[in-house]
């Protein structure tokens, strides 16, 4: 049974019901912000305690999602100020290490298909220690909820990040029926509403938040992870900006430590 908390606990907003402007999304983005901030703050506890755990043992963080949710995994591998032990796993691996023509992915809702996920895992070289973060707003995407599944399946440790508002609402695509969060040792709920969109034009409901809650809920642990490791008198293996001095000389001196097990996004 996962841990998690669900959008009732941090208090998930519907669509806003007032002129739709930059500044009413600003507004909305850090009432976003703050709910999960405060709400999440336990759930973030017990994920960087299986990402230390994974770290300590060699493992590296494997990051998963596919669409927006890919904007997760970018957040937290190989980036400035992240952890170096992080790898990116992503539906281009396909062609970039499967040797699949271009055209695959341009394929009709390719990340629907739960058997993209068992190619992926093959491709991404993982061992028993890494530790699993998967990324999908909806919860039921194919490959989303295969991935988990396989993660489980190989006993990796998985965290999810998903919005409880939305799965709790949609039927899976995967055959099993299970969404994401049914398969996560730990949930971190982003707080969206169902159908992400938080100011509603109309009709219709505008302006996404859960790329930017994913983002908070990646940076907390980079955090707190970091905070845990000093305390113990541990130095993290965190990235520089290879945009200053000396910074590609620092970060290619803690990748050799992960040779072929990493990979920054391009």
């Amino acid at each position: 049974m996962a841990e998690t908390s669900t959008g009732t606990d941090i208090g998930t907003s519907t669509e806003t019901d007032t002129e739709v402007s930059a500044a009413a999304f600003t507004a909305a983005a850090e009432a976003a912000v703050r709910r999960v901030g405060s709400g999440q703050a336990a759930a973030v506890a017990r994920a960087v305690n299986l990402v230390v755990e994974g770290l300590r043992a060699g493992g590296v963080v494997q990051a998963f999602g596919t669409g927006h949710s890919q904007a997760l995994a970018m957040e937290l591998a190989g980036r400035a100020g992240g952890l170096v032990p992080t790898n990116m796993i992503a539906l281009r691996d396909l062609v970039l290490l499967g040797g699949d023509p271009p055209d695959v992915l341009f394929t009709e809702h390719l990340e629907r298909d739960p058997a993209v996920a068992r190619r992926l895992y093959d491709l991404a070289g993982v061992q028993q220690s890494d530790v699993f973060v998967l990324a999908s707003n909806s919860g039921g995407n194919g490959s989303v909820v295969e991935m988990a599944r396989i993660v489980k399946e190989r006993g990796h440790r998985l965290i999810a990040i998903t919005s409880m508002a939305h799965t709790s609402r949609v039927t899976s695509r995967h055959p099993s029926g299970l969404r994401l969060f049914e398969l996560a040792d730990v949930v971190l709920d982003n707080g969206a509403p169902y159908g992400d969109a938080v100011l509603r034009a109309g009709d219709v409901a505008v302006c996404a938040v859960s790329s930017i809650t994913a983002a908070l809920l990646a940076q907390m642990i980079v955090a707190e992870v970091v905070r845990t490791m000093l305390a113990a008198g541990e130095t993290p293996p965190v990235y520089v900006s290879s945009n200053v001095p000396e910074g590609d000389a620092h970060n290619m001196a803690l990748e050799s430590r992960y040779a072929c097990r990493i990979r920054r996004p391009a």
